[in-house]
């Protein structure tokens, strides 16, 4: 495996970027469109459908729609072991908005879990991106199954 070249690194850390604040912006401006909504306690979609007409929660809903093809980009450059654990940071922030412009209020506990997450981040971020080979070759077990199959159909075809 050879070491990533700064040009990879930098457009890597410009992914994660902005993974974590679409993720951030994403979910914060659902959590805002939803308490604008209140609590939904019934199956109907209906319920559901009246929460969109909050434009919060369109915002929160359009923008995690673009975190998600960010995070599929980042994960094809690279390994899912890094990128979860980098991205986490996301976290973090969500519960710093959470307390700050949401007025949760978060108990000692839960900040503790938030540093340890943080903790976490730091450590992931010293680690290679990618430590497999960008070409893969496909798991040998599904065309085994799938010649095994082909098999028992022609076998099930020739006795009826």
């Amino acid at each position: 495996m050879k070491p990533e070249s700064s040009r990879h690194k930098r457009r890597n850390q410009l992914l994660i970027l902005v993974v974590i604040l679409s993720n951030v912006i994403g979910n914060v401006s659902l959590g805002h469109g939803m308490h604008q909504t209140g609590a939904i306690v019934s199956a109907s979609p209906l319920d559901y459908l009246i929460a969109f007409a909050k434009p919060w929660t369109v915002i929160g809903v359009v923008v995690l729609a673009a975190w998600m093809v960010s995070n599929l980009a980042l994960l094809s450059r690279a390994d899912l072991s890094f990128v979860l654990p980098v991205t986490a940071s996301g976290y973090v922030l969500i519960a710093l908005a959470g307390r700050f412009w949401l007025g949760e209020h978060i108990s000692p506990l839960r900040w503790l879990g938030i540093a340890a997450i943080a903790f976490g981040v730091i450590l992931a971020e010293e680690t290679p991106s990618r430590t497999t080979d960008t070409v893969r070759e496909p798991p040998a077990e599904p065309a085994a199954f799938t010649e095994e199959m082909n098999a028992e159909n022609v076998s099930r075809e020739q006795n009826s």
